[in-house]
C-alpha cells in the first residue's frame, strides 16, 4: 500500500483526460489547502483545532456565495451518498417521493431504504424520450400524495441539464425538489435557487478530491425535514444531562458528527478557484466549446452523438458517442493506448473535458479515433437512448486514474418489462455518475408505477 502511495504518479493530469464526470484530478489550490489542512492535524497545537474549524466554516461561506444561500443553511456531508441518506431519513411520511426511472443509483437506494421506516413511499415516473424528465412528465406523474422530486442536476450518461426551475414550478411551493448535483456544480451554471435541498460532493467538475460535500437545505423547507441522522454534532448542548438536546438551527441539525475538516479545506479551496476563475458561466463556457469541438471530430470519424440536439444550455460538460460497426471495447482501448482517458458505458464512450483540457486533447482524441473512421462523412447523431448489444462489457480505466463508480441498470417494477444488470468495473468504492444502458418499457403508466423491486446494480 505504502509503495502504491508514494509511487511516481504524474503531478499534473495527462494532457488527454477527459474523465472529470467520473474524477477530476485534485487541483493546485485543492491540494495545497489539503496539505495545509494536514500539517494542522500532524501538529496539532492548542490553536489549531480552532483553526480546522474555521476551514469548514470558510467552506460553506464559499458555497453559500456560489449557490445563494445564507452559510447556516449548509453542512458539510462526507459524501453525495451520505447526504441524499441524510435527506431521506429527514423527509417523514406520509407521502410519496418521485424518482426518474433513469436515476443514479446513489438517488435511489436511500429513499429505497427508508420507504417502510417512517419515510415516504417511492414511486419511479417514466422520462420522455426514454431518459430525461421534463415539466410535461413530471405533471402527469403528479399525484396528491406526492411531496417531493428527487433528480439529479445533469444527467452521467447523455449531460441533459435538468430544467430546475421549470420543474420546481410544477411542483409548486408544498412539495420539495430535491437535487443531486455532482455533475453539474462546477462545470456549469445551475438553476440552484430552485432546489429546495442540495447535494454534492466535490470529486469531480470541482476537482477537490473525496471526503467532502454540500448539504443545502433552504429555510423554506428546514420545518419539513426532522434531524433523522442528526446526531451529537447537530445539537446545541452534546453533554447535556437530558436527551435529545435541541438541534442546531439550520442544516447543521443534520450532522451525526463532525466533517472531515483537511477535505472540507480542500472543497472551499475549489470554490474559491472556481469563483477566481469567473464562476460556472465563464467555466462552463469553456468546458461547452471544448466539448463541441470533441464531438465534432468524432462525427467526422463517423460516429453517432447521443442526443445531439440538446441545445447550448441543455447539455453540460458531458457529450457521449458511439461508433457503428466498431466494438465499443476496442475503441476505448485505442483510445487509452493514445493517452485519452474515457469512460465507456457499454457501447458508449463518455467525454467529459474540464477547463483546463488543452487543446491537444482534441489532437490526441481525433488521432486515436483516425483508423476508425468512415470515408462516407459523418453518421447521423441519435436523440433516444437506444438498446445496447446483449452482451454490456465493464469499463477499464487507466491505470493513471482513480477509479469510481460503475454504470447502473434498473429493473422496471413491472413484470412485463424484463430487468438487467451491468457488469460491474474492478472500481474503488465512490459515487460517480452512471446510467442504465436500456431504457423502460413505454407502457408503464408514470403515475402509477411503483417501485416494489429494488433495482439491481453493481457495487458502488
Amino acid at each position: 500500500m505504502n509503495d502504491q502511495i508514494h509511487s511516481s504518479a504524474p503531478r499534473v493530469p495527462m494532457p488527454g483526460y477527459l474523465d472529470h464526470a467520473r474524477v477530476g484530478p485534485l487541483s493546485r489550490p485543492a491540494a495545497r489547502a489539503l496539505a495545509g489542512a494536514n500539517g494542522l492535524a500532524t501538529r496539532m497545537a492548542p490553536a489549531d483545532l480552532d483553526r480546522l474549524f474555521a476551514l469548514g466554516d470558510a467552506a460553506r461561506a464559499s458555497a453559500a456565495r456560489l449557490l445563494d444561500a445564507r452559510p447556516y443553511e449548509l453542512a458539510l456531508s462526507p459524501s453525495t451518498s451520505n447526504g441524499l441518506f441524510t435527506v431521506a431519513a429527514a423527509l417523514q411520511g406520509p407521502g410519496t417521493v418521485l424518482v426518474p426511472r433513469a436515476e443514479f443509483p446513489a438517488n435511489v437506494y436511500p429513499w429505497l431504504r427508508f420507504e417502510g421506516r417512517g419515510g415516504p413511499d417511492v414511486r419511479l415516473i417514466e422520462p420522455d424520450g426514454g431518459r430525461h424528465i421534463t415539466p410535461d412528465s413530471l405533471r402527469r406523474g403528479l399525484t396528491p400524495d406526492v411531496v417531493a422530486l428527487t433528480v439529479s442536476a445533469v444527467d452521467s450518461l447523455t449531460g441533459h441539464a435538468a430544467p430546475l426551475a421549470a420543474l420546481k414550478e410544477v411542483l409548486g411551493p408544498r412539495r420539495l425538489l430535491i437535487v443531486d448535483a455532482i455533475q453539474g456544480l462546477g462545470a456549469v451554471p445551475l438553476e440552484a435557487e430552485a432546489a429546495d435541498v442540495l447535494v454534492s460532493g466535490g470529486q469531480k467538475w470541482l476537482r477537490a478530491g473525496w471526503g467532502a460535500a454540500l448539504l443545502l437545505i433552504r429555510d423554506r423547507c428546514a420545518a419539513r425535514l426532522s434531524p433523522g441522522l442528526g446526531g451529537w454534532a447537530g445539537v446545541a448542548e452534546p453533554f447535556a444531562e437530558r436527551h435529545p438536546a435541541p438541534p442546531l438551527p439550520g442544516a447543521a441539525a443534520h450532522l451525526a458528527t463532525n466533517p472531515d475538516f483537511p477535505a472540507a479545506a480542500a472543497l472551499g479551496a475549489a470554490l474559491d478557484d472556481l469563483a477566481g476563475q469567473g464562476g460556472p458561466a465563464a467555466v462552463g463556457a469553456r468546458i461547452r466549446a471544448t466539448l463541441a469541438e470533441l464531438l465534432d471530430r468524432a462525427e467526422r470519424a463517423g460516429a453517432e452523438v447521443l442526443l445531439k440536439g440538446l441545445g447550448p444550455a441543455e447539455r453540460a460538460g458531458i457529450g457521449t458517442f458511439r461508433l457503428p460497426g466498431h466494438d465499443p471495447e476496442a475503441v476505448h482501448r485505442a483510445l487509452e493506448a493514445a493517452g485519452v482517458v474515457t469512460t465507456r458505458r457499454g457501447e458508449w464512450i463518455r467525454l467529459s473535458p474540464h477547463a483546463s483540457t488543452p487543446p491537444a486533447a482534441t489532437e490526441l482524441f481525433a488521432e486515436a479515433l483516425a483508423p476508425f473512421a468512415r470515408p462516407m462523412g459523418r453518421a447521423r447523431a441519435t436523440g433516444a437512448y437506444p438498446a445496447p448489444s446483449k452482451t454490456v462489457p465493464s469499463e477499464t480505466v487507466p491505470s493513471e486514474t482513480v477509479p469510481s463508480e460503475t454504470a447502473p441498470s434498473y429493473p422496471a417494477p413491472s413484470k412485463t418489462v424484463p430487468s438487467e444488470t451491468a457488469t460491474p468495473e474492478p472500481a474503488t468504492p465512490d459515487p460517480t455518475r452512471g446510467a442504465p444502458t436500456t431504457p423502460p418499457s413505454p407502457t408503464t403508466p408514470p403515475s402509477s408505477t411503483t417501485l416494489t423491486q429494488e433495482p439491481t446494480c453493481p457495487t458502488t
